[in-house]
């Protein structure tokens, strides 16, 4: 066996275009992109009004508009495809080593491969701050992942459903204890404490309910909009405050609520790569079932879901008190795969070629890119640099997307031009392996 300071120049050697997948490349470079989409409010409006259109006056206008198109037709989508392409990823990085390695060698560079993410991830919530970081969440789920990569892909499909049977547990779990809490203080509230004397449990349950109720009030959260803005637009060390607070509570309580939400897709991924779906290796009926399914039921219950938040005016303690049912979880799915048969089909269909072959760069460079957004819009957004966080319209903050598309597809095309990997990519691969790696085109 190689000894770890050894490796052979085979076992590190860039992956050639001719192993590289091309529907993979531009499957991840539309995904990339599109996360931007849903991410951009959380750059560039405060919280929580990046979630409440009461906030700033937006029900009634274009930026109401917007908000429901991305909401109701493109939510978590983008970030579903990505993890499908993940889990994938999986695969094709641990069989391509397994033809070259034996034992536990494979293991080991993959094992270092997901914790140099993890310190990615680190990075990007701690330095550049984005609070909304997923790449930590990927590298503790794709260890998981080693262990299931062998498995066939029914059983893969059955794993995804089961995780997302989890997730919807688990939403619904949160939705009733809040209920069971807004009803036990309700009826407590309603006791003539002139005749009756509340017990120490019945004074904790009215006062749960009491707080929670006001902390869903206009009122209230225009002091935390407030706040937020304050702090955001400041100096490096409340702007830091700010967002190191939420990262810590999204890094790790948000791995341990949301795992089954990145597995879900991450099995799938397997199965479809497993299949052929992914890589458009079936019939094109699959796709226009997907697309036409998926689509079809996805954005029904969108519908259904969005309604009571527009119906309650985003009021989260009358939404909890009145609503029956999350299905947040479910509807993402279908959408993420009526969305994913769409672009297989324009795929299939050569129409779009140019389009294609445009965004695979983009997608070859997924992890510079990802990162990169958080730089530019980090530096746009926040008051350390340009200062621009809440200055501008729901519906102009698209403009800024559209910039860091145009941006990141003309440097990714060019780039890759005379390099191997993007730099990040090179940076990471050669911490996996710890050997440098080559960097220029021959």
């Amino acid at each position: 066996m190689e000894s770890n300071l050894e490796i052979p120049s085979a076992i590190a050697a860039p992956v050639s275009q001719n192993e590289r997948i091309v529907i993979i490349d531009c499957l991840r470079g539309i995904a990339l992109l599109g996360i931007l989409m849903m991410n951009i409010p959380y750059f560039a409006m405060p919280d929580p009004a990046a979630d409440n259109l009461t906030l700033l006056k937006e029900l009634g206008t274009v930026n109401e508009k917007v908000w429901y198109f991305i909401n109701w037709f493109l939510e978590g989508s983008q970030r579903a495809i990505f993890s499908m392409l993940f889990g994938a990823g999986v695969i094709l990085f641990i069989t391509r080593l397994e033809k070259r390695v034996d034992g536990m060698m494979t293991a080991e560079y993959f094992i270092r491969r997901q914790l140099w993410l993890l310190v990615f991830g680190l990075v990007d919530a701690f330095i550049l701050l984005w609070n909304g970081d997923i790449l930590f969440e990927y590298a503790i789920c794709g260890i998981i992942m080693f262990a299931f990569r062998k498995l066939p892909a029914k059983t893969l499909l059955i794993l995804a459903a089961v995780c997302l049977l989890l997730m919807m547990v688990r939403e619904n779990r949160e939705l009733y204890k809040e209920k069971s809490m807004i009803s036990k203080g309700e009826a407590i509230a309603k006791l003539d404490t002139t005749k009756v004397k509340l017990t120490e449990l019945q004074k904790e349950s009215l006062a749960t309910m009491t707080g929670d109720k006001e902390n869903s009030s206009d009122e209230n959260l225009q002091k935390e909009m407030k706040k937020n803005l304050r702090q955001i637009r400041g100096n490096y060390k409340d702007l830091y405050e700010n967002i190191s607070t939420t990262s810590t509570r999204f890094e790790f309580y948000g791995s341990y609520y949301g795992i089954w939400d990145i597995l879900v897709f991450m099995f799938l991924g397997m199965a479809f790569f497993k299949t052929g779906i992914l890589t458009g290796d079936v019939s094109i009926k699959i796709y226009w079932l997907l697309f036409i399914v998926g689509l079809g039921a996805g954005l029904l219950m969108s519908y259904y879901r969005l309604k009571p938040l527009t119906h309650f005016k985003f009021n989260q303690f009358d939404i909890a008190k009145n609503v029956s049912l999350q299905f947040y979880e479910l509807s993402r799915t279908f959408r993420s795969l009526g969305i994913f048969g769409l672009i297989m089909l324009c795929y299939k269909s050569g129409w779009f070629n140019r389009l294609f072959k445009l965004l695979r760069p983009v997608g070859q460079m997924a992890f510079t890119n990802y990162l990169m957004q958080s730089i530019l819009c980090g530096v746009f957004f926040y008051g350390i640099a340009f200062g621009m966080y809440g200055k501008l319209q729901r519906y102009e903050i698209y403009y800024v997307v559209g910039v860091v598309w145009v941006i990141e597809i003309t440097w990714s095309n060019i780039w890759l031009r005379y390099f191997r990997f993007g730099p990040l990519e090179w940076l990471w691969r050669s911490l996996t392996y710890w050997k440098k790696q080559p960097m220029k085109k021959l």
